[in-house]
C-alpha cells in the first residue's frame, strides 16, 4: 500500500473520493462506491465523512505538481 491517498482525475463520479480510496486499498471503485451506497442506509455522519475527504484529500494533479 505504497500509493498516497489522493483523488484521481480519471474514474471520478462525483468527487474522486471512493476511486481515490478504492486505488489506496488496491481494490475496485465500483465496490468502495456500493460499500458507501449502502452504508447510508444505516445512521451515522457517512455523508459528513465523505465531504470532509474532499476537502482534504489532494487532486492528482496537484500532488503530482507538488512531489518533484
Amino acid at each position: 500500500m505504497s500509493r498516497k491517498l489522493v483523488r484521481p482525475r480519471e474514474g471520478r463520479m462525483l468527487a474522486g473520493v471512493c476511486a481515490g480510496l478504492a486505488r489506496r486499498f488496491n481494490t475496485s471503485a465500483t465496490l468502495v462506491r456500493l460499500l458507501f451506497l449502502l452504508s447510508l442506509l444505516l445512521p451515522g455522519t457517512q455523508v459528513i465523512i465523505y465531504l470532509v475527504l474532499w476537502i482534504l484529500m489532494p487532486n492528482e494533479d496537484r500532488y503530482a505538481t507538488t512531489s518533484h
